[in-house]
């Protein structure tokens, strides 16, 4: 089955269809992981796009019921180079063309990914949309030009109801933007009571449940598209340690004053160099996102800059001057083959327990 992927800057690029038979628009971004697909598939930060893998074989280890971040998978359409039909892994219990279907996700495989990544590279982020042989790139262009921009992306990821996963440690409130399963997993490994809470959980009654530090978590979309959310991170600033990933890192930035952007293509991968700069340490780490904090304006904060990336030099680290709060914009849970990261959580357990410095 023949299938296409149309940019809305009119590039073309023709294959062959799995997963669902359907059409499907989103904004187009490129990972450079090698593996991780299933996590990739089902990480709530990917809602609304359609996402293309650089490594040329994907699905050769199939889908297993174990490494799932969230229930269901959240990405638009899925775009490989060469699709894998025999998985070879012991753990494996279907295809990645069957784990599509089931959940109606379209797929394309056998365009030349190298050169969609260096349009997209070169060009900026771009919408797409995949359409069938039948249709003609400027039929597929009008439709694209129909459809409709993703809004409200973390409401419609976070929980909506409170729940509780217990611990005999230090109590946790955790605010759910579009969370990682592997976050919970860290935090409720060290033993933490963890409470994970709706985005607009209200600033008072988080308070109310007595936590020993707050902890706002990843998610998809521009993070000034919730300002309800900077406005509860900045009532509680200060009232208790506080730590956020990704998401969680650009908000708490916005809460204390500093700006965010867009980036031309993002960050997604498994092998970002990251600089901390209290150390001078190289981390590697796992990254997904399409905006950064901005550095103009950022000195006029109580924030500090503790991290950067070696490619670009962006902000990937913040802390607060005064109080106990910092963030990073990378992923310590994901741990892309190093572990380098994970010491991230370790450092969260000291700042509740008051024998961490942030500088």
């Amino acid at each position: 089955m023949k299938r296409k992927l149309v940019l809305e800057n009119g590039m073309v690029f023709e294959g062959h269809g799995f997963g669902a038979v359907r059409s499907v628009s989103g904004e187009v971004v490129f990972t450079t992981a090698m593996t991780g697909y299933q996590e990739l598939l089902t990480d709530p930060s990917f809602l609304g796009q359609i996402v293309v893998m650089t490594f040329p074989m994907i699905g050769n280890y199939g889908v297993n019921r174990d490494d799932y971040e969230s229930i269901v998978p959240h990405v638009s359409a899925f775009v490989v180079g060469e699709a894998c039909e025999q998985p070879s892994n012991f753990r494996s219990e279907m295809t990645l063309d069957a784990y599509l279907k089931k959940h109606d996700i379209p797929g394309l495989y056998g365009i030349d990914t190298r050169a969609l990544t260096r349009a997209i590279r070169e060009k900026g982020a771009v919408r797409g949309i995949l359409a069938d042989e039948a249709v003609t790139p400027e039929e597929a262009l009008a439709l694209l030009q129909q459809q409709p921009q993703s809004v409200d992306h973390i409401a419609r990821v976070s929980t909506r109801d409170v729940y509780e996963v217990p611990g005999k440690g230090k109590r946790v409130v955790l605010y759910d933007y579009g969370m990682k399963g592997s976050i919970l997993k860290n935090l409720a490994e060290l033993g933490f009571q963890i409470t994970v809470v709706p985005f607009d959980y209200p600033a008072r009654a988080a308070l109310d449940l007595n936590p020993h530090g707050i902890f706002l978590s990843n998610g998809p979309g521009d993070p000034q598209s919730v300002p309800q959310s900077v406005a509860i991170i900045r009532e509680l600033l200060g009232q208790v340690p506080m730590f956020g990933i990704c998401m969680g890192h650009q908000l708490l930035a916005l809460a204390c004053g500093a700006k965010t952007r867009k980036m031309g293509f993002g960050h997604r991968g498994g092998n970002h160099p990251v600089r901390d700069l209290r150390s001078g340490r190289i981390l590697i780490t796992s990254q997904n996102h399409g905006y950064v904090v901005d550095d103009h304006g950022l000195d006029q904060t109580m924030l500090v800059v503790t991290h950067r990336s070696v490619n670009d030099n962006t902000v990937e680290g913040i802390a607060h001057r005064d109080l106990s709060a910092r963030s990073v914009q990378f992923h310590p849970e994901a741990a892309p083959g190093p572990q380098d990261a994970s010491v991230i959580f370790k450092e969260f357990a000291a700042m509740m327990e008051g024998s961490y410095v942030n500088r």
